[in-house]
């Protein structure tokens, strides 16, 4: 059931990739095919759309693959309330287990960003190394994070006519996971002896972003760092402790062509739990920092293409040193 279903969301986000690309491509010859003559050309308005970027992460922020930008997702043009939404798919393959994501942003005033993102993260081998040592059937496959974020713009990019001033960005992200909780009942609490307390908790994220125009032989290049405060084990795949734990993140990104860019993340993992083993096998292991790889298209101002590969290290009861992800996003 599970492979069905996982081969199900690569066919509609499949699908979706072709229709979005295709409108986009559309858009685009349509827009060239009604502009000016290049000696009758007049300048975009100042108003006009940007590229489709930041991506969104997998928890349903404007950033990375894995970590957070101080830049909002589909910001609304000034003077102007509501933006228009944006949604992403992510597949991403973790070394035997899966993770497959579903991502919505909504903006106000250019300053605010509302996401939501929904995590579903298959077990791989943790239920049958579960069973294995203990005789207990957790009786799932899969877990379910989900999780609903609040940034705010604190400070524009370049604020006051100082080119050296970065955006930052303030941020909450409630998280609830289904799953762990069931997983910790059938085997009799063991998770609370390591760490665990309850299904749902809230990270705390302040970020900060500065785009060096001509960083990179003559080319932008946009740095990020960041600060989380988080009680989460695993992202909160595993639940979440009852201590909050300090942690950095952050980004390097280069755009060397018109429609490409390619970034390296970092996000420090803070393991607020502790670990678990049978028989000489580890059945939750310690957590490890992650490490991103992302290269990405941009298709036109409205869809963006991102394929990467990550070192994540340990995850549960195994590493997930060879992962890659693949997204698709597209803003209204």
């Amino acid at each position: 059931m599970k492979t069905l279903r996982v081969s199900l969301w690569c066919v509609v986000a499949a699908m979706a990739a072709i229709s979005f690309s295709a409108r986009a491509i559309a858009e685009e010859a349509a827009e060239q095919q009604s502009a000016p003559p290049a000696d009758g050309q007049q300048p975009p308005p100042a108003d006009e759309k940007g590229p489709p970027l930041p991506f969104i992460t997998i928890e349903g922020q404007g950033g990375g693959a894995i970590t957070p930008m101080a830049y909002l997702v589909n910001p609304a043009p000034e003077c102007e309330f509501f933006g228009k939404p944006s949604v992403a798919f992510d597949m991403i393959g973790l070394n035997g287990k899966n993770l497959d994501t579903f991502m919505v942003t909504e903006n106000l005033f250019g300053r605010i960003e509302f996401g939501f993102a929904a995590d579903d993260l298959g077990l791989g081998t943790l239920p049958g190394a579960i069973e294995r040592n203990t005789g207990v059937d957790i009786g799932r496959s899969d877990v379910w994070l989900y999780n609903f974020s609040l940034r705010g713009l604190l400070v524009k990019e370049n604020a006051g006519e100082n080119d050296w001033v970065p955006a930052v960005t303030i941020g909450t992200i409630f998280k609830t996971n289904d799953g762990i909780r069931q997983i910790d009942q059938r085997l009799g609490g063991a998770l609370g002896t390591i760490g665990y307390a309850r299904e749902n908790g809230t990270d705390f994220t302040l970020t900060a972003t500065k785009t060096l125009l001509h960083g990179f032989f003559c080319k932008p290049l946009i740095l990020t760092a960041g600060l989380r405060e988080s009680e989460a084990a695993n992202l909160g795949f595993l639940g979440f402790s009852d201590t909050y734990k300090t942690s950095f993140e952050g980004s390097v990104a280069v755009l060397p062509f018109d429609r490409w860019l390619f970034a390296y993340e970092f996000r420090e993992k803070s393991s607020p739990y502790g670990t678990i083993t049978l028989n000489n096998e580890t059945i939750i292991g310690g957590e490890n920092n992650w490490h991103a790889f992302d290269a990405a298209f941009i298709i036109n101002k409205h869809a963006t293409f991102v394929a990467g590969a990550g070192i994540f290290g340990n995850l549960a009861n195994a590493n997930a040193n060879s992962a890659w992800f693949m997204q698709l996003k597209y803003e209204f």
